[in-house]
């Protein structure tokens, strides 16, 4: 994205261009209708409890347009990321009138191939006649973090004993603090006594 000598300044301004493209197209997301809609409930399926994003978003014209914006979407260039593996994939692909079926099939299966094989794939298409010869792929990805395996150890480990310390039954019954109090953080029940 940037160049060897790119300036601090310009650096950000990429940055904050990637950041406010990332901002842009979630709210288009859910915002603005198409033939096939994507909504609120759409982008929380797919990023609810599933820990790491890719958020991708790709522009281009020409011959292979369709090939090239899903491409840009799938590696973004801010994060360095792409979305192989991810098991949760929010696409939309959006057009002018002149968008057509067999380059929908191509970003679509460009991404499908990219994902893991069993991904939920949620798929959107929307015509903006402000689009003449530009196709637009937003991509969000979830869904990488694989559940870690938990491995037996071979032989039981065993806790040495802590030196000793007032128990937290001892505590508890030395404790000046009545049942009515502890609705009260310790922080201000401390300073109460002061």
């Amino acid at each position: 994205m940037a160049e060897k000598k790119t300036s601090i300044v310009d650096a950000f301004k990429i940055a904050d261009d990637v950041l406010r493209q990332g901002v842009q197209g979630i709210s288009d997301l859910i915002a603005v209708p198409g033939l096939v809609n994507l909504d609120f409930a759409d982008v929380k399926t797919i990023m609810l409890d599933t820990g790491l994003a890719h958020m991708g978003i790709g522009r281009a014209s020409g011959d292979n347009r369709a090939e090239e914006a899903a491409r840009q979407a799938i590696q973004s260039p801010l994060l360095e990321t792409s979305i192989e593996g991810a098991r949760g994939v929010l696409l939309n692909i959006t057009g002018g009138a002149d968008l057509g079926l067999f380059e929908v099939n191509t970003a679509a299966e460009l991404v499908q191939k990219s994902a893991d094989p069993d991904a939920n794939i949620i798929f959107g298409a929307v015509i903006d006649e402000n689009l003449k010869d530009e196709i637009l792929i937003t991509v969000i990805a979830t869904g990488f973090d694989k559940v870690p395996t938990i491995r037996k150890a071979d032989k039981p480990v065993v806790a040495e004993k802590a030196p000793s310390s007032p128990s937290s039954d001892e505590r508890a019954s030395t404790s000046q603090v009545g049942t009515d109090e502890l609705e009260i953080p310790t922080f201000l029940r401390r300073n109460r006594f002061k």
